[in-house]
């Protein structure tokens, strides 16, 4: 098969939309298959610098449609191009299926211009950007923006959720062609086996229990839940990721240590290095990071909605918290931090959870979900 990628983000933008990207890159190179992405473009100033987005990945071609910077997190870039680009683009390729990705601006467009050549749809739901709206002080925005995501899933051919909550949330839409399809996570770059005491002696010098948080610094991550945890005692929080509140973040918790944006080997060092791994966002409809501090053997405490409820076992890898109980968090975090036997059971028990969870499986699922509507598009 030839697959089309229409991204609605891509390199070297990283997030967890993009993570999936390159892994069914990787698969479909993997397995023989051919690939075109369609992005937005990046800055002017990225493309100057050498880092703007890559002109291929893999061997495979990365397009790029006019685009514009989100007034509110500049490092997102909101795609700008016409339904007749993309028809051009699709048809020019001869691609065999469509696979929008998280689909919303770019991903809409590429949807109907996949529909004007007949091509089968495959629609990736993997951010809830409605919940986005009251974080960004827009609540009036909420209810139009679920209408957007009804109307682009409800003509996708297939729409793939990532969790049972958001399976429930598309069903309550009216989607009635889903499927869920969860993610691998890398357990040879993820594992306890990278766990530095080199970066320990150097975070927590008088050997306090290290918490830890990974993702975006983006309003709708709540990373400012985390000043409920600033204040236990022998402990040090440590804060990876980069966005546009870090400064804010920075000035609210003057004794975490941030580390910046981090990747690869360097990103499961830290995270393996981690006691206990937090994660306060609401709006999850996975959470990778979830799983790959699992897969350092680090327990997690996660807000109880969400992706979270599928990844966490409460009581038993870690701990569920009610969404805005900040006591709760608190609680819950207290617990594994000062009960050294509770954190290692609940650490080896989450480990264990996360062995089986290939990323060439759930390739292999979605070449079956791409063969599937390719059957019955040509069936109809």
């Amino acid at each position: 098969m030839k697959v089309a990628i229409v991204a609605e983000s891509f390199l070297p933008h990283f997030n967890g939309v993009t993570n999936s990207i390159l892994k069914t890159l990787d698969h479909l190179a993997l397995t023989g298959h051919d690939a075109v992405v369609i992005t937005p473009a990046g800055s002017l100033a990225g493309e100057l610098t050498g880092h703007g987005v890559p002109r291929q990945y893999k061997g495979f071609a990365i397009h790029t449609v006019p685009s514009m910077p989100l007034a509110s997190y500049p490092e997102v870039r909101v795609a700008t191009t016409s339904v007749g680009r993309l028809r051009k683009i699709l048809a020019r390729e001869r691609v065999d299926v469509v696979h929008l990705a998280s689909p919303f601006i770019l991903g809409r467009q590429g949807l109907r211009a996949a529909q004007e050549l007949n091509l089968p749809t495959v629609a990736l739901y993997q951010t809830e950007v409605p919940s986005y709206a009251e974080r960004y002080k827009m609540p009036w925005l909420t209810q139009r923006l679920w209408d957007h995501v009804r109307a682009i899933h409800t003509a996708a051919d297939l729409s793939l959720v990532p969790s049972t909550f958001s399976y429930r949330q598309l069903q309550d839409l009216g989607i009635d062609r889903l499927k869920i399809s969860g993610r691998g996570v890398d357990t040879a770059q993820f594992t306890p086996s990278r766990r530095s005491e080199q970066f320990r002696s150097a975070v927590a010098p008088n050997g306090e229990v290290v918490i830890g948080y990974v993702g975006r610094l983006a309003a709708e991550k709540q990373v400012a839940d985390l000043k409920a945890l600033a204040d236990l005692k022998n402990t040090r929080l440590v804060i990876v990721g980069s966005g546009p509140l870090e400064s804010e973040l920075r000035a609210l918790l003057p004794t975490a240590h941030f580390t910046g944006f981090l990747s690869g080997e360097r990103l499961a060092e830290v995270m393996a290095s981690m006691d206990v791994f937090v994660h306060p966002g609401a709006s999850e409809t996975f959470c990778q990071t979830i799983q790959e501090a699992m897969a350092c053997g680090v327990p997690v405490v996660a807000v109880g909605r969400g992706g979270p409820l599928d990844l966490v076992d409460s009581s038993r890898t870690g701990w569920l918290y009610q969404p805005g109980n900040l006591n709760e968090l608190r609680s819950r975090v207290s617990d594994l931090v000062y009960d050294d036997a509770k954190r290692l059971a609940f650490a080896s028990a989450a480990l264990r959870s996360v062995q089986d969870r290939s990323w060439f499986s759930i390739g292999e699922q979605l070449l079956d979900h791409y063969q599937h509507v390719r059957m019955a598009r040509i069936s109809r």
